[in-house]
């Protein structure tokens, strides 16, 4: 990571300076997926205070943090401390957004994988224990929703959805409607 500094006076000692590279590098590790970073540090003194900022560009984003102490050294770490928990956290939001998209489609093939091997495995008596853990999801469906048809059910369904539940206009009761693996639909009246 190339580090520049501005407004400051005179050089850093040897053991600051060391520690400073340590927590860039450790910073460079974070970042440094996309090339090699650069990290701009302008140093300010007012009144007996140092006031530090750190700006690194990140994924099209300007990453900037601000310390300010009486000690420069201390300033500048509050600074980097800061950096790495917006790099952290930006970087989590970049994964998870980009892991959703692709984890869902693998997610879903390993799952029936594991429900066949489940089923073979049970078919022929022997003990098998889930793969993956279960989750169950709660749903609330005691908003305010309008009661629908079964045709408008249906067209719920057009949207890639593979379950509708919704309150029956005619039967003034709740229903399920289920797509199943063969394309066709299952209704659970309640």
């Amino acid at each position: 990571m190339k580090v520049s500094y501005r407004g400051i006076k005179q050089a850093l000692p040897a053991k600051i300076q060391a520690k400073l590279d340590a927590k860039f590098t450790k910073l460079s590790r974070l970042l440094e997926k996309r090339g090699e970073q650069e990290a701009h540090v302008v140093v300010t003194m007012v009144r007996h205070l140092h006031k530090a900022e750190v700006t690194i560009q990140f994924y099209d984003h300007k990453l900037v943090a601000i310390g300010s102490d009486a000690d420069l050294f201390t300033a500048l770490s509050e600074a980097l401390d800061k950096l790495e928990t917006q790099a952290v956290k930006n970087r989590g939001k970049w994964r998870e957004s980009h892991r959703r998209k692709e984890g869902s489609s693998k997610e879903s093939a390993s799952m029936k994988k594991a429900g066949q091997a489940e089923a073979s495995a049970t078919a022929k008596g022997a003990v098998v224990q889930s793969v993956a853990p279960v989750n169950i999801f709660r749903v609330n469906h005691h908003d305010s929703r309008k009661p629908m048809t079964l045709d408008e059910a249906m067209l719920e369904m057009e949207q890639d959805r593979d379950y509708v539940v919704y309150r029956d206009a005619e039967k003034e009761q709740v229903s399920v409607l289920v797509r199943r693996r063969d394309g066709h639909f299952d209704l659970i009246e309640g």
